[in-house]
């Protein structure tokens, strides 16, 4: 009995050991997000940059009634049971009425009814519209640990349901909150109405489809506003960056950024990509009549029009007359 005691120890030792990681284990369900352990809650800067120039994107480029711009940008800090809007899946009544009319009202009830009910919305924030293409708007949002996303959406004016946003961008990185993030933001069709043009009167998508994101060949139609088919993607649309801001006793202060980076650098009107845009003209119009002396060789001719003008270095338009040899006929 003395030497089954003394072996039986050791044993024991092992299983515990065993058991307790397979139960450290076991806690943590198989596929589980990581937490976010960060404190104290974080606050942020948001700067929104518009990048929609005439330069960088020439086709049917909005010049007035009206030009170019952003509407306000709404977003909110949530948890993971939330999600404001996601590619390839279906758009909320609320969102719809924002990317396609630019009102918020019901897109501010479902964030406030998430808030309330399911507690997944931490913060509602927002910020002033862009008048033109190109320019700035930029506000503060706060998160927590288990609020640590932030999604936003900013409506493309004027279009038929277009946008661009940020789908739940984790600021926090485990054990520690992130000091910046940049992202490029390319536009998405929200799947509620089927224009191909910034212009395209409302044309309800019936049934409904699902956000997915324009791209310079898809869709693949000469009218569609976005459609440069020799880009093989289309340069960003806008810019969001991120900085927290530390807390002091007084007040927030924003971090220095890393001027080692130069991806929150605002872009001048200089160094803007220029996106060539090629001719398009339209197809030849009917043979005229063959003029001329019975008999006797003559000329007809034909003719085609511009429908797009070439911008930036793009493929040049080609003849628009074009004559051909004939012999009149029903001549007397």
């Amino acid at each position: 009995m003395e030497h089954l005691s003394t072996t039986a120890a050791p044993g024991s030792s092992l299983w515990a050991l065993l058991l307790a990681t397979l139960g450290s284990t076991a806690s943590q369900p198989l596929g589980a997000e990581a937490v976010c352990t960060a404190r104290p809650p974080a606050k942020y800067s948001l700067t929104f940059t518009g990048k929609w120039s005439q330069a960088a994107f020439p086709k049917q480029y909005p010049l007035f009634r009206p030009p170019a711009q952003w509407s306000s940008l709404l977003g909110a800090s949530h948890s993971s049971d939330y999600s404001m809007w996601r590619k390839d899946a279906y758009v909320s009544n609320g969102l719809r009425d924002f990317a396609e009319r630019g009102e918020a009202w019901a897109l501010m009830k479902e964030l406030e009814a998430a808030g309330e009910k399911v507690q997944s919305v931490l913060a509602v924030f927002s910020a002033p519209a862009v008048p033109s293409g190109t320019g700035q708007t930029s506000t503060e949002l706060e998160v927590q640990p288990r609020h640590s996303l932030v999604s936003f959406v900013v409506r493309i004016v004027p279009s038929p349901d277009w946008f661009v946003g940020v789908d739940s961008l984790d600021l926090c990185e485990g054990g520690r909150w992130k000091e910046q993030a940049s992202l490029d933001l390319y536009p998405h069709d929200a799947g509620t109405d089927s224009g191909f043009t910034f212009s395209s009167p409302n044309f309800a998508t019936i049934p409904q489809d699902t956000v997915t994101e324009i791209t310079s060949s898809s869709p693949s139609h000469p009218a569609n506003s976005f459609y440069y088919p020799r880009l093989k993607s289309l340069p960003p649309m806008a810019r969001v960056t991120l900085v927290r801001l530390r807390q002091s006793p007084r007040a927030f202060v924003p971090l220095a950024p890393d001027l080692t980076s130069r991806d929150n650098e605002i872009v001048d009107s200089l160094s803007v990509p220029e996106t060539p845009l090629d001719c398009e003209v339209s197809l030849w119009s009917s043979w005229g009549l063959c003029g001329g002396p019975c008999g006797k060789l003559s000329t007809k001719r034909r003719t085609r029009y511009v429908r797009v003008q070439p911008a930036n270095h793009g493929m040049p338009c080609p003849e628009l007359e074009e004559e051909a040899e004939c012999v009149p006929d029903n001549c007397v």
